[in-house]
C-alpha cells in the first residue's frame, strides 16, 4: 500500500464474509469500506474510509477498552451517539473515541438524504475488548493475522466462576 492515498480514487465495497453483516443486522449495518492504512498483523494504527447509505450505520453502538479511535466526516450528515447523548454531524466534523467502558460506547448513524463518508482511524491494540451495552454482550479479540488469533462474543454476566477449572 502507498504512503499516500487520494480517498476520492477508492471504492469502498461491503464488509466481506465473515464480517459482513447478517439476520437482522443487515437491515441496520450496511457499510462500505475501503482500506486506507495498515494491514492485518502488520500495523497498530488502522485507517478506513466508510460510506453510509442513508438510514445506516456502520456497526452497532459500542466501547473500545482499548482502543481509540478518531472520525473526520468528509461529506454527508449524520448521527453520532455517544454514551448517552446524540449529536448531529456533518461535513468537517472531527471526532473523537477514546478507549473505556459504557460511557465512551459509540455509533454513527446517517440520518441524511445522501451517503455520509467518513475517514475512521483507530489504534489497533494486540488485544482489544469490545462492549455493546444495547445488547449486553462483549466482544474479546487478538489483532487479525497474529499467530494465536482469538474472537469470541460473548453475555456480559454470564462467565463461570474463575476456580471452575477441569479436575486432575
Amino acid at each position: 500500500m502507498s504512503v499516500i492515498v487520494n480517498v476520492f480514487n477508492l471504492e469502498p465495497e461491503p464488509l466481506p464474509a465473515p464480517y459482513a453483516p447478517t439476520g437482522a443486522g443487515a437491515v441496520c449495518y450496511e457499510p462500505r469500506l475501503a482500506r486506507l492504512a495498515g494491514t492485518p498483523g502488520s500495523s497498530r494504527l488502522g485507517a478506513n474510509l466508510l460510506v453510509l447509505a442513508p438510514g445506516k450505520c456502520a456497526f452497532p453502538f459500542h466501547s473500545h477498552r482499548g482502543s481509540d479511535e478518531l472520525f473526520f466526516i468528509i461529506s454527508g450528515s449524520g448521527v453520532l451517539r455517544y454514551g448517552e447523548k446524540a449529536y448531529p454531524i456533518r461535513e468537517g466534523d472531527f471526532i473523537s473515541c477514546h478507549a473505556g467502558g459504557p460511557e465512551t460506547a459509540h455509533q454513527i448513524r446517517n440520518d441524511g438524504t445522501e451517503e455520509l463518508r467518513y475517514i475512521a482511524i483507530g489504534t489497533n491494540p494486540t488485544i482489544d475488548i469490545v462492549e455493546y451495552p444495547d445488547t449486553n454482550k462483549f466482544k474479546s479479540h487478538t489483532l487479525p493475522g497474529e499467530a494465536a488469533a482469538f474472537d469470541e462474543i460473548a453475555r456480559i454476566g454470564q462467565g463461570g466462576d474463575y476456580w471452575d477449572v477441569a479436575k486432575e
